[in-house]
């Protein structure tokens, strides 16, 4: 019985959008935690592209898109109204052997908070690229700084290196286990103000009480 109910159970998903400089690996990183392989080959994102993984948290399966799109401007303009639209979560990318794709972060916060993506949303800092050990640019504490001053975990990873898949997977798995935290504690919220109506807003000091596991 249980298996022939599974088909009628609605599973959530998760919009996770992936921005940041051209060349940063922001598809590849998608490819490692949606496929679990890196790409042999790789060519440049036109538009916008997106993977999805089914999860499992907390009993529930939820289902993860990971939204990939392209860095350069050219290819981006048409798309980025609906790139933003109903976003759960942010992931911000930067090469840790480029200094400029760090320093340009501000421009990509900036375009986020011009569309008018909510506080509440998740946000997370991932310096891709870290097996390149002898190229790195852009030291931790350096990273570390900029993530605490805008609200940000940070990540330092390698999407290509196979040692360092699980610190990918980790990145999408925090931000889907906040996000469930969160909805869980609107549904809640909901439920206690069944039969009247009002607009319903996630207290601050709630949120913070139900911060990812990671």
């Amino acid at each position: 019985l249980d298996a022939s109910l599974d088909q009628y159970v609605q599973i959530r998903i998760f919009k996770i959008i992936v921005i940041g400089d051209s060349n940063v690996g922001k598809t590849c990183l998608t490819f490692r935690f949606c496929g679990g392989t890196f790409p042999d080959k790789t060519e440049a994102t036109i538009g916008v592209d997106f993977r999805e993984k089914t999860v499992e948290i907390e009993g529930e399966k939820i289902k993860v898109q990971v939204w990939d799109t392209a860095g350069q401007e050219r290819f981006r303009k048409s798309m980025v109204e609906h790139y933003y639209r109903n976003v759960h979560a942010v992931v911000f990318v930067y090469d840790v052997t480029k200094m400029t794709s760090f320093t340009n972060l501000k421009t990509w916060i900036e375009e986020c908070n011009g569309h008018a993506v909510p506080p509440l949303v998740p946000k997370v800092l991932v310096g891709n690229k870290c097996d390149l050990r002898e190229q790195i640019q852009v030291p931790s504490n350096v990273a570390l700084k900029f993530a605490d001053a805008h609200n940000m975990l940070l990540f330092e990873t390698s999407a290509k290196d196979p040692k360092e898949s699980q610190n990918v997977e980790s990145i999408f798995m925090c931000l889907a286990c906040r996000l469930k935290a969160q909805k869980s504690l609107l549904y809640r919220d909901m439920e206690r103000q069944q039969g009247r109506v009002q607009k319903l807003e996630l207290r601050q000091d709630d949120n913070s009480k139900n911060s990812c596991p990671c």
